[in-house]
C-alpha cells in the first residue's frame, strides 16, 4: 500500500471515529486543570447511577431530576455552542477549554432540573395551580433543555418538541382537521415540569433507572477491549468460508451490538478490521461498507440489551422485559439470518473466496483468550433469563463481574509475562474509572433524547391521543395497510434527525395507540407490542437511511467510498428487515404472542428464516444463480406463504389451526425455483 493511500486510510479512520466520539459524548477536549472537570463529573454521575441501584434509597423522581440534572450539566460543559466560529466570537466555539459562561448556564440549567426535588413538598401541594417561581425555574428548564438537545443531538428533536409546544398554545386556531382546545400557560408548565407526566415521564425515568446500567456496562466490556475480541473470534470461526470477512462483520457486530446502543461505535470497533478484509477478498469498497452499516444498525435489534428502547418498550406496554426479549427474538434473529446469507449471495455474484485459514488465527486460541470477557455477559444473560432479575439488578450485578474482570486481567498476563504486577493493577483501576466516565458520557445523549422527547409525549397526554388517532385514521382513509406505510415513512423521516430512542419515543406516543385503534376497526386484532416494535424497527432503520444515515458516513469514510452510495446499498441490504414489522403486525406468531412452544416457536423461526432468504433473493437478483425476471414474484411468494400462513390457510379455506401446514406449500415453491436454478448452474462454476 502506497503512503497516500495508508494517509487516505487513517484518515477516513479517524473521521469515523470522531463520528463516534462525538456521539459518545466526547466534545470538548479542555487543556490545564479543566482537563479534570468533565471526567469527573462524569464519574461522579456513574457512582451515583450504581448507588441507587444498589443501596441508596430516592424518590423516582429524585432520581430523573438527578439524572437530568447531571446530563444538562455535562451538556453545557462538554459542548460549545456552535461547532464552528460564528460573529467573530471564539468563546462560543472553543474545543480546548470550557468559557465562564457555560459553566453558568450548566449550573443553572442543572438546578432547574433539580428544582422539582428542591421543592417537591410545595410543588406537590400546588400541581395544577403553580406560583410564578414555578413557571420561572420551569420556563428556564424547557429552554435550556432544548438548546441541550440542540447542541448534542442536533436541531431536528427540537424543532418537532417547539412545533408541539407551539401546538398546545395555538391548537384553538388551527384547521378544522387539527385543531385543539388548546392549554392555559399554568397547565403546561404543571404537565411538562411539575409532574412526571412530561419531562420527568417514564423515558426519563426508565434512562435513569436501567439505561444507564446497561450502557455502562457496553462501555466497561468495550474499554476491556471485548470489542476487539469480538470480531477476532468472528474471524477465526467464519474468515475462510466464501466472503468470510463480511460473514465475521455481521456475527462481531451482532455480539457487540448485544451490549452497545450505537450504529456508529459498533462500526468503528467492527469495522475497522472487518471493512479492510472484505476489500482485501474482494468485495468493492461500497457493498464492504454497506455491509458493516447494515450489521451494526440492526445490532440493535438483538435480544437481549436492543438499545435504550427496550426497556421503555416493557414500560410502555406495561409487561415484564423478558417478555420484550421473547418478542423480539425471532424478527432479530430471523434478520440477522438473512444478513449472513445476503453476504454469501454477494460472495458468489462477485466470485469471492474466503481469507487464507493460514492467515487466520486459531478459532480455540481465540476463544479462550478472551473467555473472561463473555463471563459478565452470559452472568448477565442468567440474571435476565434464568434468575428473571429485574433489569436494573441483573445489569448491576453483571458491572461488579465486569469490574472485577477489568482489574484483574492487566495483572494476570503482566504475571504470565512475568511483569511487574502492582503496575498493572494500577492501570486495572484507570481502565474502570475511564470506563465509568465513558459510560456516564455516552449516557448524555440518551437523557436529553428522553427527556426532550418526554415534551411531545407531555403534550400528547394533555389530551391529543385521540386527536391524533383521528387523524391518522382520516390520512389513511381507515386503511390500515396505508396506515403502516404512512407510519414507515414518518419513522424514517423524523429517524434521520433523531437518535433511535428518541425516534421511537415520538412514533409511539403518536402512532402506537392508533395502529391498535384503527387495526380494531378494520377487525385486525394488533397485539400493542407489535405496534411499539414497528415503531422501533423503522427508528433503527433510519439510521442508514438516505441522505443523512450517520452510520453510513461513518463507514464510508474507513472504506473511502460514497456516502450517499455507501448508505442506499446498506438500506438495500436492509429492506428485508423492513419487511419483518409489517409481518408480525398481522402475523403475532411472529412475535411468539400466545405462543409458549418450544416446538412451535422453533418451526416459526425457521420459516420466518427462509422466507427472509426468499426475500433476500428476490432483492438481490441471486439465488444459485442470477434470477431471471420471472422468478422474482416466485421468490416473493414464497415469502408471503412462509411469514403470512394464516393468510393462506384463509384463502384455501383451512382452518386457523391448521395455518402451520400451508408451509409446506411454501418449501415446495423454494425447492422448486431451487432445482429449476440448479439446473442452469454453469458445470464447473466454483462453489
Amino acid at each position: 500500500m502506497s503512503e497516500v493511500e495508508t494517509g487516505k486510510k487513517d484518515e477516513g479512520l479517524e473521521l469515523a471515529r470522531q463520528m463516534a466520539e462525538e456521539e459518545e459524548g466526547v466534545g470538548r477536549k479542555p487543556r490545564g486543570p479543566a482537563r479534570y472537570v468533565i471526567p469527573s463529573i462524569a464519574v461522579v454521575w456513574s457512582l451515583f447511577q450504581l448507588s441507587i441501584a444498589s443501596w441508596l434509597i430516592l424518590d423516582s423522581t429524585f432520581i430523573r431530576a438527578i439524572h437530568l440534572g447531571f446530563a444538562l450539566l455535562l451538556v453545557f460543559l462538554n459542548y460549545p455552542l456552535f461547532k464552528k466560529t460564528r460573529f467573530g466570537l471564539k468563546f462560543l466555539s472553543a474545543k480546548n477549554k470550557i468559557p465562564i459562561l457555560d459553566y453558568i448556564i450548566g449550573i443553572i440549567a442543572a438546578l432547574s432540573a433539580l428544582y422539582i426535588a428542591i421543592d417537591y413538598a410545595g410543588m406537590s401541594s400546588r400541581y395544577g395551580a403553580p406560583i410564578l417561581r414555578d413557571i420561572l425555574f420551569g420556563g428556564i428548564l424547557v429552554i435550556f433543555l432544548l438548546e441541550a438537545a440542540r447542541r448534542v443531538i442536533g436541531p431536528a428533536l427540537p424543532v418537532i418538541a417547539t412545533m408541539f409546544i407551539l401546538y398546545s398554545f395555538l391548537g384553538p386556531y388551527m384547521p378544522d382537521l387539527i385543531a385543539f382546545r388548546g392549554t392555559s400557560l399554568n397547565r403546561f408548565m404543571g404537565q411538562m415540569t411539575m409532574s412526571t407526566e412530561g419531562i420527568y415521564g417514564i423515558p426519563l425515568d426508565v434512562s435513569a433507572t436501567i439505561v444507564f446500567l446497561f450502557v455502562l456496562f457496553g462501555a466497561m466490556l468495550d474499554r476491556a477491549g471485548a470489542g476487539k475480541y469480538f470480531i477476532q473470534l468472528a474471524l477465526s470461526l467464519l474468515g475462510g468460508f466464501k466472503g468470510g470477512p463480511a460473514k465475521a462483520a455481521v456475527m462481531g457486530s451482532g455480539f457487540t451490538g448485544l451490549v452497545s446502543g450505537s450504529s456508529i461505535a459498533n462500526i468503528v470497533t467492527t469495522g475497522t478490521f472487518t471493512i479492510p478484509l472484505m476489500k482485501k477478498v474482494g468485495y468493492p469498497a461500497k457493498k464492504a461498507a454497506a455491509i458493516e452499516v447494515a450489521a451494526s444498525t440492526d445490532g440493535q435489534l438483538a435480544p437481549p440489551i436492543m438499545g435504550a428502547a427496550a426497556f421503555i418498550i416493557a414500560e410502555y406496554v406495561n409487561v415484564p422485559y423478558i417478555d420484550v426479549i421473547k418478542a423480539a427474538a425471532i424478527p432479530a434473529f430471523a434478520s440477522y439470518a438473512a444478513l449472513f446469507y445476503i453476504t454469501h449471495i454477494e460472495a458468489s455474484k462477485l466470485g469471492l473466496q474466503g481469507i487464507p485459514r493460514s492467515e487466520l488465527p486459531s478459532f480455540w486460541e481465540t476463544l479462550f483468550k478472551g473467555l473472561h470477557y463473555l463471563l459478565p455477559i452470559l452472568f448477565l444473560l442468567y440474571e435476565l433469563i434464568i434468575v428473571r432479575h429485574s433489569p436494573e439488578l441483573a445489569a448491576f450485578n453483571a458491572i461488579w463481574v465486569m469490574a472485577i474482570v477489568m482489574l484483574f486481567q492487566r495483572p494476570v498476563k503482566a504475571y504470565l509475562k512475568k511483569q511487574a504486577i502492582g503496575e498493572a493493577f494500577k492501570q486495572g483501576i484507570v481502565d474502570i474509572f475511564s470506563a465509568l466516565a465513558s459510560g456516564a458520557r455516552n449516557m448524555v445523549a440518551v437523557a436529553l433524547a428522553t427527556a426532550a422527547a418526554g415534551i411531545i409525549v407531555g403534550v400528547v397526554a394533555l389530551g391529543l391521543g385521540q386527536l391524533i388517532t383521528q387523524i391518522i385514521d382520516t390520512l389513511s382513509g381507515g386503511n390500515i395497510f396505508l396506515m403502516l406505510v404512512i407510519t414507515a415513512i414518518a419513522s424514517l423521516v423524523i429517524g434521520m434527525g433523531l437518535p433511535t430512542t428518541a425516534t421511537y419515543i415520538v412514533m409511539a406516543s403518536l402512532t402506537a395507540p392508533a395502529i391498535v385503534t384503527i387495526g380494531g376497526m378494520q377487525g385486525f386484532i394488533v397485539p400493542l407490542m407489535s405496534a411499539h416494535l414497528f415503531c422501533f424497527y423503522f427508528g433503527i432503520l433510519a439510521d442508514d437511511t438516505p441522505p443523512v444515515g450517520l452510520a453510513a458516513y461513518a463507514a464510508a469514510a474507513i472504506a473511502k467510498s460514497p456516502p450517499i452510495a455507501t448508505g442506499i446499498q446498506g438500506f438495500m441490504y436492509d429492506i428485508r428487515t423492513a419487511i419483518l414489522p409489517f409481518m408480525f403486525i398481522f402475523n403475532s406468531d411472529l412475535i411468539l404472542h400466545n405462543i409458549s412452544s418450544w416446538t412451535q416457536g422453533l418451526l416459526i423461526f425457521a420459516m420466518a428464516c427462509f422466507g427472509n432468504f426468499a426475500f433476500a433473493s428476490a432483492t438481490q437478483g441471486f439465488f444459485i444463480v442470477r434470477n431471471k425476471i420471472w422468478e422474482v414474484p416466485l421468490f416473493l411468494s414464497v415469502t408471503l406463504i412462509l411469514m403470512r400462513p394464516d393468510l393462506i390457510a384463509s384463502w384455501i379455506g383451512m382452518a386457523h389451526e391448521q395455518r402451520y401446514w400451508t408451509y409446506l406449500i411454501g418449501l415446495g415453491l423454494y425447492g422448486m425455483i431451487y432445482l429449476v436454478q440448479w439446473l442452469r448452474k454453469p458445470k464447473k462454476a466454483s462453489e
